[in-house]
């Protein structure tokens, strides 16, 4: 059995990965309309719509059910997966990103600082390092709304349903 048939034999890995390449290149269009740029960046990163963790994990889930059924442990185990993902998503990882804004805003905005994005050290030292600090962008696209939530799950109930069982 050849390496490409191994890897692609798993029902429940395929579909998880369509599932999180369709919607990092749903991404990737969405912020093409909106920007009128093309940002490479969204292929791989995280935050915006669709949320791809919850396309992922709600695909897996899907077929999870469809291959085991519905009483089955595993199917629990990924619902509640993917449930915990979901409510990072839109918690803590939408938390972060939201302190990333305000910090980015007082870092290069506020007149204390006027700092400009890879300017040289600043004069603040590291205690324990003795080294310069180099003021750098915090990323912001951390985490989702719920409506990017949403269409994640949906995007992986899509899916699921619609790949063939093997």
């Amino acid at each position: 059995m050849n390496l490409f048939r191994i890897i692609t034999s798993n029902y429940i890995i395929n579909v998880g990965f369509v599932a999180w390449t369709s919607a990092q290149i749903l991404k990737l269009f969405f912020t093409m309309l909106l920007t009128r740029k093309i940002v490479l960046e969204r292929l791989v990163g995280a935050g915006g719509m669709p949320s791809s963790h919850s396309a992922l994990t709600s695909s897996v889930a899907i077929a999870m059910a469809r291959k085991m059924g519905f009483s089955s442990p595993l199917f629990g185990l990924s619902i509640v997966f993917a449930a915990v993902v979901m409510y990072d998503a839109m918690g803590v990882r939408r938390a972060a990103g939201e302190q990333a804004k305000v910090l980015n805003k007082m870092i290069f905005e506020f007149p204390i600082f006027k700092l400009k994005k890879n300017a040289d050290p600043i004069e603040v030292v590291d205690a324990e390092e003795d080294a310069p600090l180099i003021p750098k962008e915090l990323k912001e696209f951390l985490g989702h709304t719920p409506i990017e939530v949403l269409g994640g799950v949906l995007l992986g109930i899509l899916v699921a349903m619609f790949m063939p069982i093997v």
